[in-house]
């Protein structure tokens, strides 16, 4: 599977790399930015009126791999990628940090499935003016040298709790590649399946919540009883999940659940029709939508732009397509989901 929407028609990001023989180990770059884009004249700028909204497609994107290792016994690798806002230089694309800090979306992959079938939505919201980071999990990332097993999710949320960390504190060192870059009051998650999954256990399960995370996305994900603690028994937590009404792999029960529990502000999105891979890794109509509510999602709650509310009720409610509520549960969804507190 790979991911097909770009947000420039000439931008093509290098894939993301193991962490190289020898290179530092705790969250320094292993390589440096790169970026491969549309000349400048081509590429439209995001106004720098700080009430303006920044849409998907407004800022050209860089990209730098991260090699962040989780110390241990045994120690746990975690390549990552970063997207972030680019500007033009005599040099080439480098880090725009006149329009920064940014707020730092980390994105969670689902079991079994490439980071960079995702780029599609990694870049468009990158080019809104986020930086976005996606850790290569291991026994998860088909990309990982180490043999697959869904069950070491149960990792993961210490996983993200790191990475997190790692960012925030390279966000804070002069010189590093992220310096300047991220805003550590607006850190937000997102995360497709099993990757929603952890999103929403490190976001809001007293297990492992982070207190770092203002808000999160949960694209067909679900609650697992596996991680242990509580759901929803912090202070309330801005929530968007995100379902299609034929997916048979995150059952809709397992959404509807996630919502239904969850304490406003919440906001639920329906994609008639969708099943569990092409909103989030392909082209099209719904990959649209999932990227402009994300977008409208994140500027509300960690950005404060309140005209958000009405962007995202436009973009996410499309006759036979597509249906956003924030009401106080989510459209009716047969039977249960497997692995969730009952």
């Amino acid at each position: 599977m790979v991911g097909l929407c770009c947000v420039f028609a000439a931008l093509a990001l290098r894939p993301s790399s193991g962490r190289a023989p020898g290179a530092k180990a705790i969250g320094t770059a292993t390589s440096a930015p790169s970026t491969t884009q549309a000349p400048p004249s081509t590429v439209a700028r995001r106004a720098k009126d700080p009430g303006s909204l920044a849409k998907p497609g407004t800022y050209p994107v860089g990209t730098v791999d991260l090699g962040i290792v989780e110390p241990g016994a045994p120690s746990r690798s975690l390549p990552t990628e970063v997207w972030y806002p680019a500007m033009w230089t005599a040099a080439g694309a480098t880090p725009d940090r006149t329009g920064g800090p940014y707020p730092l979306l980390v994105f969670s992959q689902g079991y079994d499935v490439a980071v960079g079938a995702y780029q599609g939505l990694l870049q468009d919201w990158a080019s809104a003016g986020f930086v976005v980071a996606a850790p290569r999990y291991p026994h998860t990332s088909p990309s990982e040298p180490a043999a697959l097993d869904e069950a070491d999710i149960v990792n993961h949320p210490a996983d993200l709790r790191f990475v997190l960390a790692t960012l925030l504190r390279s966000a804070g060192t002069p010189g590093a590649t992220l310096s300047g870059l991220i805003d550590s009051d607006q850190v937000g998650l997102v995360g497709h399946s099993d990757g929603g999954d952890v999103s929403l256990a490190v976001a809001d399960n007293s297990c492992c919540r982070d207190s770092v995370v203002k808000a999160v996305a949960v694209l067909s994900g679900a609650e697992l009883t596996s991680f242990g603690g509580r759901y929803f028994a912090g202070p309330p937590l801005p929530l968007l999940v995100v379902q299609g009404s034929a997916d048979t792999v995150n059952v809709p029960a397992c959404s509807t659940q996630i919502y239904d529990s969850a304490p406003s502000p919440k906001w639920y999105l329906d994609l008639v029709g969708a099943e569990h891979y092409p909103p989030y890794i392909g082209a099209g109509e719904d990959h649209s939508i999932v990227a402009s509510v994300v977008t409208d999602f994140f500027d509300l709650e960690l950005r404060g732009q309140a005209a958000a509310a009405t962007a995202m009720v436009a973009q996410g409610n499309v006759p036979q397509v597509a249906f956003l509520t924030s009401g106080p549960s989510a459209p009716p969804a047969p039977g249960a989901c497997p692995g969730a507190p009952s």
